[in-house]
């Protein structure tokens, strides 16, 4: 099913929505979880939709939005879903209406999802920020996926290929931060730092010209 978007530019004021992505054993859950601790009133993390059942504990609205497979599919189809997938016989997406809500609350929203999820909103959002966050190199990628313990080889081996196979797409993304073992905040930090220049942009500040400019060119007309 083709999900239908309609591509909109950023307002003033707005925040910034800015996707992680990074392949297994980057470190996206604890950087993302410390970079929200880092500027809680300016971060809001994304909340998904899915049309699985409420699993025990799961809270509506916090966990997850939990929703119809018609009311689902209706949405891809008006284009009000920012990225989505279909994955054990259930979606999985961003709902626009809610990643709205908050950037024109002034917040900037985190979307720790995978790269073909951040592409899919680039389509609809041109102006998202894509991250790739990364381990120093490709051996402390296999040491940390290798120090899990809890994976069989055969599981450690398709990791490992599809990570070169996320790298290999970089070039799709906006920037690329290395996650280095023991500096989890300094990472953090250095999202955040994406996030305030981001919001800096010349074209996310239209009204300079008009704030600025405008009365200059009166003056000088003088």
């Amino acid at each position: 099913m083709e999900n239908i978007t309609v591509k909109r530019k950023p307002r003033e004021g707005e925040g910034v929505i800015m996707v992680v992505s990074g392949p297994a054993g980057s470190g996206k859950g604890t950087v993302v979880n410390s970079l929200m601790g880092l500027a809680p009133d300016e971060l809001e993390l994304s909340v998904s939709a899915t049309t699985r059942s409420p699993r025990p504990g799961e809270v509506e609205g916090k966990s997850y939005y939990f929703i119809t497979r018609e009311d689902f599919e209706s949405r891809i189809q008006n284009g009000q879903m920012l990225e989505y997938n279909y994955y054990c016989e259930n979606y999985y997406g961003t709902p626009a209406d809610a990643a709205k809500r908050v950037i024109a609350s002034g917040k900037s929203l985190i979307l720790e999802i995978d790269i073909n999820g951040g592409l899919q909103v680039k389509k609809s959002y041109p102006d998202v920020v894509l991250v790739m966050l990364l381990p120093p190199d490709f051996d402390t990628l296999e040491q940390r996926l290798r120090g899990r313990g809890t994976e069989t080889e055969e599981v450690i081996c398709a990791r490992l290929k599809r990570a070169c196979q996320e790298v290999a797409m970089i070039d799709q993304y906006d920037y690329v931060v290395y996650n280095e073992t023991g500096r989890t905040e300094d990472c953090a930090r250095d999202l955040l730092s994406i996030i305030h220049a981001e919001r800096r942009r010349v074209k996310r500040n239209p009204s300079v010209e008009a704030n600025f400019f405008t009365p200059c060119r009166e003056c000088c007309e003088d």
